[in-house]
């Protein structure tokens, strides 16, 4: 049976963004480098911006409210990982020595184990910092992180146990945590534990199994018991529409490990996957044609219902990931996607004016709208992910 969550957003911002022809090549990079430059210094603004002992979580423009978070919370790790992306882009000391100094506030975390969100918090940041310095300490940082996530396996399902027990789930798997295998991988191919590797494949081969739709669309949670052999008791939802429905960041992050999970593991059954996910996303009725996503693809008031930049951003990054994997027109398709995608975040819709958004790059992102949290937001992973896009297609 379908359960489905009753929605309001009325007094909310509801974009309906019309574009020209999205641009590509050397005038899609130069409007990329503007972006850049103008994110160093909203970095710098958003660095000044938060206390010295929290970290940035969310901006609401309408109100002016800044709310920031410590460093438990999952998107602590994204502020320096964008930082460390800005400082490789524009060789700024100013932004290394921030990110640097935000790398020491994360650092005890390596040690974390009260839920799956290593990989989004350590290896989003110090990964970066690790690939772009060789800092030996950053790489033992990023060890200790993957045996902590380690922890986190189940055997009798198979699984990486992503939330711990509590009154709404058993034992929770969300789709989320296909982000976080490159972790384990990374860490596996680098001189760490070859078990770092088994427990990344599996996850991702039991996921591949059992968290998709007919239509390959992802369900976001799946809830088990871990007694009686780790039985599957229901797939649910936390934050998108309906049990049944397709939750448009949960396909993002489905599309971005799977394409992932190929380029650090050879198998082409994940290659084979995101390709059909990524169908599934480019060929729904419903995606709008400037490529923003709605919150869900299944929410009954599109198109009176609001877009998410960060599910923008994570596709983005994830079809230029893509568009390298295959050849030919199917790999000039995703490029194009992620072209007017990147087009359209560089609009003045989805963009900050310089000094506004409290140092947020993007507006316009929805956290968990059925729970009212975080609806209509500048959020620290659609920066992080947007600032990776535009880095990896300026690399092409």
């Amino acid at each position: 049976m379908k359960k489905a969550i009753l929605l309001g957003v009325v007094g909310l911002c509801i974009l309906q963004t019309s574009i020209a022809q999205p641009l590509s090549g050397d005038k899609l990079k130069a409007r990329l480098r503007e972006n850049l430059a103008l994110a160093q210094s909203q970095y710098k603004l958003l660095h000044a911006n938060i206390p010295a002992d929290r970290m940035p979580q969310n901006y609401d423009i309408k109100t002016g409210t800044m709310k920031t978070s410590d460093v438990t919370w999952w998107c602590s790790g994204f502020f320096p990982g964008t930082l460390w992306y800005l400082f490789e882009y524009g060789k700024d000391k100013e932004i290394r020595a921030i990110a640097e100094t935000r790398l020491r506030q994360m650092e005890p975390m390596k040690h974390y184990t009260g839920n799956h969100d290593l990989g989004f918090m350590m290896y989003c940041s110090f990964g970066n910092a690790y690939r772009i310095t060789g800092n030996p300490a950053y790489k033992t940082t990023i060890d200790t992180a993957a045996m902590s996530l380690a922890t986190r396996y189940r055997p009798q399902i198979q699984s990486i146990q992503s939330w711990d027990s509590s009154k709404n789930f058993r034992c929770a798997v969300i789709v989320d945590n296909m982000m976080n295998l490159e972790l384990l991988m990374w860490a596996a191919a680098h001189g760490g534990s070859p078990r770092l590797r088994e427990i990344a494949i599996t996850h991702a081969n039991t996921t591949m199994e059992r968290h998709f739709r007919p239509d390959n669309a992802a369900f976001h949670v799946l809830d088990y018991t871990l007694g009686e052999g780790g039985r599957l008791l229901r797939k649910t939802t936390w934050q998108g529409y309906s049990d049944s429905s397709a939750w448009s960041r949960g396909q993002a992050w489905a599309l971005y490990g799977y394409s992932s999970m190929y380029r650090l593991s050879g198998d082409r059954r994940y290659l084979d996957q995101a390709r059909k996910l990524a169908a599934f996303i480019l060929d729904h009725p419903r995606l709008p044609k400037d490529g923003i996503p709605y919150w869900d693809f299944d929410a009954p008031t599109i198109p009176n219902t609001l877009r998410d930049a960060s599910a923008g951003s994570i596709l983005a990054s994830a079809f230029l990931e893509m568009s390298g994997q295959v050849k030919g027109r199917e790999g000039d398709r995703y490029l194009r996607a992620a072209e007017n995608i990147l087009t359209t975040l560089s609009t003045d819709t989805y963009l900050a004016a310089p000094g506004t958004n409290g140092g947020f790059l993007l507006k316009h992102s929805v956290g968990a709208l059925p729970l009212k949290g975080e609806v209509d937001v500048a959020l620290t992973y659609a920066d992080y992910y947007f600032v990776e896009a535009m880095m990896r297609y300026l690399a092409r």
